[in-house]
């Protein structure tokens, strides 16, 4: 599914730049194109006008657009006119009759007499005022000009600037494949890590699913069982049948207390933005939690020591982060090992709050640490199950530090203790 996704997203964005690119190299072309043929007939404009001068020494200057006039000797004529071709332009002037027979010609350079009469030829052919064509492996371009006794044609030699703009073309094809060969490679790397966020999310939403209907199925069957049995004894008495009431009764607020942890999650998610927060004292809070878990600490036989710097105060929700304390401290307590010490310290440290829980015991193997906060993980999963445990307690510890603007991370060196800090 998300191979699918990703090459559609790269479909897609491909052919987006592709077009982007063709409408660029388009119009970029066609500018060159457009300033390409100006300049030529701005150039065969200059060549007539400086072919147009008398083929012998005397006459006028034949007036063009049909006011031309022939001499004696039925050459054009007329004064000299101050504009020069353009230099190194291979160009002739042919003056041909109302039938289109050529009258007299001139060139700057030398041209063979079938060039000038093929062109000749493919100029009338194409019967426009200016035109272009190809000849002999050359391009050619054209004007064609009214004269009293016929017309004028002026052709240009214009291989270069076809030339021009055929490796224009060719340039515009090569760097459009080699972009669209980066742009697929640079799209899929990050296609892939668009993509990414969207795998993790669904793969965890997966395996969610898939703890919640596990740690669900346990309890559903002790409590089936237990039915089962008291339904085969319709004839006993409650008193007699109270230990599998009992065990129905543990299994339902087992089931009770994990869709409680659950929506917990869930309405804290939904509810962030609009969480209303004040001002409140996290020393005097986490004093007071310490004090009613003294208790529990001391019935398990273990030390509890802890430093806190009073009057440190936060943004945020004391009940929420009573919570957070009552996980960390929980969790202390269940993995410390015998007789063993726990830790609790609170302190002013570079602009932020540091909230630390220590244990001594086994400790969490490297592997575990990056994912001891997801939901339902658990590095003992049959030692956390007999001790009541669902692998949500840190899931909701870190969502509500988060809902805080904080982070909570773990440290442990394997044999010996595990930390938790928290940093608001």
């Amino acid at each position: 599914m998300f191979k699918q996704l990703r090459n559609r997203f790269l479909i897609l964005n491909l052919a987006t730049i592709s077009i982007l690119m063709l409408v660029a190299f388009a119009s970029i072309y066609i500018i060159t194109y457009r300033d390409v043929q100006n300049d030529v007939r701005m150039d065969l404009m200059r060549i007539s006008d400086s072919y147009l001068r008398p083929f012998d020494a005397g006459g006028q200057q034949p007036p063009r657009s049909g006011q031309a006039t022939t001499g004696s000797s039925g050459s054009l004529a007329g004064s000299p006119n101050q504009n020069t071709p353009p230099e190194r332009a291979v160009a002739f002037m042919i003056e041909t009759d109302s039938s289109g027979k050529q009258v007299n010609s001139k060139s700057q350079v030398e041209i063979d007499g079938s060039v000038s009469s093929s062109a000749l030829q493919e100029a009338i052919a194409i019967n426009t005022d200016q035109g272009q064509f190809s000849l002999d492996g050359s391009d050619w371009a054209f004007v064609r000009q009214p004269l009293n006794s016929g017309h004028l044609y002026t052709f240009m030699d214009v291989t270069a600037q076809q030339g021009i703009l055929t490796n224009l073309i060719y340039t515009f094809t090569a760097v459009g494949v080699v972009m669209l060969i980066l742009l697929f490679f640079t799209s899929r790397y990050f296609a892939n890590r668009s993509i990414r966020p969207v795998q993790d999310a669904f793969d965890k939403q997966k395996q969610f699913i898939a703890d919640a209907s596990h740690e669900l199925k346990t309890p559903l069957a002790v409590i089936n069982t237990n039915a089962d049995v008291l339904l085969a004894n319709p004839d006993d008495t409650i008193r007699s049948q109270s230990k599998w009431l009992h065990y129905i009764k543990g299994e339902t607020e087992r089931m009770s207390r994990l869709t409680g942890d659950l929506l917990y999650l869930t309405e804290m998610e939904d509810a962030r933005p609009t969480m209303m927060h004040s001002t409140f004292d996290l020393s005097e809070t986490a004093e007071n939690l310490i004090l009613t878990m003294e208790a529990v600490i001391f019935e398990k036989e273990l030390s509890l020591e802890y430093d806190i710097t009073p009057g440190l105060t936060i943004e945020g929700s004391s009940q929420q982060m009573q919570q957070v304390i009552m996980i960390l401290l929980d969790n202390a307590i269940k993995y410390c090992n015998p007789r063993g010490s726990i830790t609790l310290t609170l302190h002013r440290h570079n602009q932020q709050t540091v909230l630390s829980v220590s244990n001594t015991g086994e400790g969490i193997a490297p592997q575990h640490l990056d994912r001891i906060f997801d939901r339902f993980y658990r590095t003992d999963a049959s030692r956390a199950r007999s001790q009541g445990g669902h692998g949500l307690g840190l899931a909701i510890a870190k969502s509500i530090v988060e809902q805080h603007g904080g982070r909570i991370e773990a440290k442990s060196i394997v044999g010996e203790s595990t930390t938790f800090s928290i940093y608001l």
